[in-house]
This record gives structure tokens, C-alpha cells and sequence, in this order.
């Protein structure tokens, strides 16, 4: 019952602070030369955002395997792969549906998009030998050392723009020389709020397909037992 209260709390908190982020998204004045295009960042940004975390999680979730050899954290770690693909996905989606009208074209092969688009074969292969290996324990070893060789991807694909100057604008949000909002006020404020309530979609998200992800290991060990005990009828 406990987890059930912190699910449901969390869900609570999440569609609150999602639905704050929306109304402050729809009454935020428009841009002078993007007008109402602006407002797709608010979504983009953050999805770009929960993308980073996601994918930071499902290395960080994979090293706690490795060192302690408990499920739990493979499951968690799957389940954020599966989250940081959802919102690369979005992020793209995002960032086209503003190429179009500003760059002229819904995609162009510059490094940051390169290397986002290169993040949905890395996690997508992830997510594919997992599927490949039966053995929970070499399965969850593999996948563990691939989620901490893949989160490599973050800091690269965040310093692309300054490393491989292409169309794509720099970072919205600098974290070196200095912390700095590279925003309007109005509209970092938005971002804050946004980026705050996908933090909390992704808490909840990982929490939600961590159970589901513990029931379907208990099923599948149930499984096995059942095979196992079959088998041994069949030798009696």
C-alpha cells in the first residue's frame, strides 16, 4: 500500500506541476521574430533534458549493478533506457516540427542532430541485446557495461554545438564558465518550470516501469520454476 500512496503522489505532483508549466507556456508572450514557435521549446528543451537524465540514470543504475549484483537496479535501468528513448523521439520530433519554418527544412545532418539521432541506435541496441540474451545475470552484465559505455553520448552531444559549429543554436542552458540562462527572463522562467515538471515525469515514469518491470522478472522466474518442475515430473 505504501507504494502505491508514493506512485500515486508522485503521478499527483507530476500532472500538477505539468499542468502549471502548459498554462505559463500558453500565457507567455510571443517571440518578435519566432511569435508563437517559441513556445515549442518549452517542450523541446525540456524533453532534450529528461533525454540526458535518462540516459545518465540508465548508466548510473547500471554501475550500481555491477558493483552490488541486486535486480533492482537492472530493472531501473532498463526502464530508464526506455524512458530516454521515448524522449530523444519527442526531441526530435520537436525540433523538426521548429526546422521547418526557421531553417527551411524538418532536418539537416548537423553534429547535434547527428549525435541525438546516433543516441536512438545506441539505446535501440541497448534495448535489442537485452532482448537477445535469456540469462538474467549475463543479461544484466552486458546491458549494465553498454548503459555506462552509451552515457559517453551526453556530454558529447551537449558540447556539440561548440565543438562542431553547425545551424543548430548553442546551449539554452551553459553550465560552463559560468551557470547562465540563454534565454528572455520570461521565457527561462517557463523553462525552469517545464524542466522541473518533466523531472518529475521522469520519476514517476521510472517508478511506474520499475514495478512493471519487477512483476514481469517475478513471472518470468515463476516460469521457470513451473519448466524446471515439469521437467523433473517427466524424469520421475
Amino acid at each position: 500500500m505504501r507504494q502505491d500512496r508514493v506512485t500515486t503522489g508522485l503521478g499527483l505532483a507530476t500532472l500538477l506541476s505539468l499542468g502549471v508549466a502548459v498554462a505559463l507556456g500558453l500565457s507567455a508572450p510571443l517571440d518578435q521574430n519566432q511569435g508563437s514557435l517559441v513556445r515549442l521549446f518549452f517542450v523541446h528543451v525540456p524533453s532534450a533534458w529528461l533525454s540526458y537524465l535518462a540516459y545518465g540514470g540508465t548508466g548510473l543504475f547500471g554501475l550500481l549493478y555491477l558493483l552490488t549484483r541486486q535486480r533492482r537496479w537492472d530493472r531501473l535501468a532498463l526502464a530508464s533506457a526506455e524512458i530516454g528513448v521515448l524522449f530523444t523521439v519527442s526531441t526530435i520530433v520537436g525540433g523538426m516540427l521548429w526546422a521547418k519554418p526557421t531553417w527551411g527544412a524538418y532536418w539537416v545532418w548537423d553534429a547535434r542532430l547527428t549525435t541525438t539521432a546516433l543516441s536512438i541506435v545506441i539505446y535501440g541496441g541497448y534495448l535489442l541485446i537485452r532482448s537477445l540474451i535469456d540469462d538474467p545475470d549475463r543479461r544484466a552484465r552486458v546491458a549494465a557495461v553498454v548503459g555506462l559505455v552509451g552515457t559517453l553520448y551526453v556530454p558529447v552531444n551537449y558540447m556539440a554545438v561548440e565543438w562542431w559549429r553547425g545551424v543548430h543554436q548553442t546551449q539554452t542552458l551553459k553550465l560552463l564558465g559560468g551557470i547562465r540562462f540563454d534565454a528572455a527572463p520570461i521565457y527561462g522562467w517557463v523553462l525552469l518550470v517545464a524542466t522541473l515538471a518533466f523531472t518529475l515525469l521522469y520519476a514517476y515514469l521510472l517508478r511506474v516501469r520499475g514495478i512493471l518491470a519487477a512483476r514481469e522478472e517475478a513471472r518470468e522466474e515463476r516460469e521457470l520454476m513451473e519448466d524446471l518442475q515439469g521437467m523433473e515430473v517427466a524424469r520421475g
